[in-house]
């Protein structure tokens, strides 16, 4: 086991008075807890009663965060033709193209962007990107809104703080929720936000408890427990 440090060792030590915190109170925890000198990413791990292996039970979605995540823009690729390059453009995208964007990832293993939207008609040239965007999660898809004709929607979601979740191998789903500079109240609705949206998306297949367990924590600072009840009353 890795040596703690004394920072961790500390912060830890200011959450350890409970086993598990209502929603509202690990939020606030999470913020006292954090001590780095950047100003840290708060993410959520919601673990989840499905066997990720069969594709019924597989659960991916996005949501647009009422308070965004704060820190730099993401940046957008649109692959697209005619008329919906301009709208792309419009729309703030960062990276506009068609094929030539295509060989550019193929050619140079070019990937400067966050995010890729394409037009459904371009999904053949994309489609052999597989490989290469694939392990990255940057191929898009038509659940996650990134294959679509209303680009500029798209692109503008994308840019406001849309995040998009999946679940992992291990039935656990991790997500930002925003920077610890947002404070409790932006925390918590940025929370419950995501977390509703995950409980929404609950598989027909999924039997017995859905949600297991939930936990909060900084980029540098310890996990904290969520009461699952206090989820449960709000949804």
């Amino acid at each position: 086991m890795g040596r703690v440090g004394k920072k961790f060792k500390k912060a830890k030590e200011l959450v350890a008075g409970r086993a598990e915190y209502p929603l509202a109170d690990a939020v606030t925890a999470v913020a006292k807890a954090a001590f780095a000198k950047f100003d840290e990413t708060v993410e959520v791990a919601v673990r989840l009663g499905v066997d990720p292996k069969h594709a019924d039970q597989m659960v991916r979605g996005t949501v647009i965060l009422p308070h965004g995540l704060g820190g730099r823009a993401k940046r957008v690729l649109v692959v697209a033709s005619g008329e919906k390059l301009k709208e792309a453009q419009d729309a703030g995208a960062d990276f506009v193209g068609g094929d030539d964007m295509v060989a550019k990832i193929q050619q140079e293993s070019w990937l400067d962007f966050d995010a890729l939207v394409a037009t459904p008609d371009m999904m053949k040239s994309v489609g052999k990107l597989g490989k290469i965007l694939g392990p990255r999660g940057l191929m898009p898809n038509p659940k996650t809104g990134t294959v679509t004709f209303e680009v500029g929607k798209a692109v503008k979601e994308i840019k406001a703080g849309k995040v998009e979740y999946r679940v992992d191998k291990t039935g656990i789903v991790h997500a930002p929720l925003g920077k610890v500079s947002f404070g409790p109240e932006k925390l918590l609705d940025n929370a419950r936000t995501l977390i509703d949206s995950v409980i929404k998306a609950k598989p027909a297949a999924a039997k017995g408890k859905y949600v297991r367990s939930i936990a909060l924590s900084s980029t540098m600072g310890p996990g904290i427990r969520v009461d699952l009840a206090s989820v449960e009353a709000h949804s």
